[in-house]
């Protein structure tokens, strides 16, 4: 069955993607890449020094991964810019993850600086990816500027709380015409299957692999599970009822 998800023109097989941050050792990156299946990775640029004769997390990407620099620290849509631009030159590429956040307690997106910053970069032929809650009216304006897919949050960055929007996850996968993309807060891999029985295009996390005892098998176990809610959500999940439904006919009964 093929079920591919197009972004920017880039047709991915996976639909988990994945970031860099928070691992105890950079070179664990290529074996979670490579037991994950994802193909799309997200880096911080101010965590590259391209200049550091001691390398950098870059060295530690695979090579055909679709890079999906990120602009963490800004706090508004000039920085958010400014941020973007550099990795462009830098080498990175047009994908661009917009992250602008002024809120240092929960860390939770500005939608306005967000779209301002959207358009201007969509305008200059960026694959534009924006961070944002899951507020329809925020979603429906990226739409208009621009934006390639739109990322709510599932839970404050980091926290491995799971769905704690689900509701507003939902209507913004049934009115965004856009890949919504959940991103942040995922925990556990039932949390991404869910996601992904819903209806979601895909799975941005981090954290939940890179603090787990073995980065490696946990990313495996999100693999599978970013599949196994894709193949529920295609073959339609059952009815739910409120009351029993036996299995088999309640006639027929053998007597005596």
């Amino acid at each position: 069955m093929m079920d591919q998800l197009v972004i920017g023109g880039r047709s991915l097989q996976s639909r988990l993607f994945i970031g860099t941050g928070k691992y105890s050792a950079d070179a664990l990156i290529p074996e979670v890449v490579k037991k994950s299946g994802s193909e799309v990775i997200t880096v911080a640029l101010r965590r590259i020094d391209f200049n550091s004769p001691m390398g950098n997390v870059m060295d530690h990407i695979p090579s055909g991964m679709q890079l999906l620099p990120n602009t963490s620290g800004a706090r508004n849509a000039q920085e958010a810019i400014r941020i973007a631009r550099l990795a462009k030159a830098a080498g990175c590429g047009n994908w661009i993850k917009i992250e602008v956040i002024s809120d240092n307690k929960y860390l939770l997106p500005d939608g306005y600086e967000t779209i301002k910053a959207t358009e201007v970069l969509a305008g200059e032929g960026f694959v534009v990816l924006p961070y944002i809650s899951p507020d329809l009216m925020v979603a429906k304006h990226l739409v208009e500027v621009g934006a390639a897919a739109v990322m709510p949050l599932g839970a404050p960055i980091g926290s491995n709380r799971g769905l704690k929007t689900k509701e507003l996850l939902r209507i913004l996968i049934e009115e965004i015409a856009l890949p919504v993309i959940v991103d942040a807060g995922i925990g556990k891999p039932s949390d991404a299957c869910e996601a992904m029985e819903m209806g979601a295009a895909a799975c941005l996390l981090n954290t939940a692999i890179a603090s787990a005892n073995q980065p490696e098998l946990m990313a495996e176990a999100f693999g599978m599970a970013v599949a196994a809610g894709r193949k529920a959500y295609l073959a339609g999940l059952g009815r739910s009822e409120k009351y029993a439904s036996s299995s088999s006919p309640l006639t027929g009964f053998l007597h005596n």
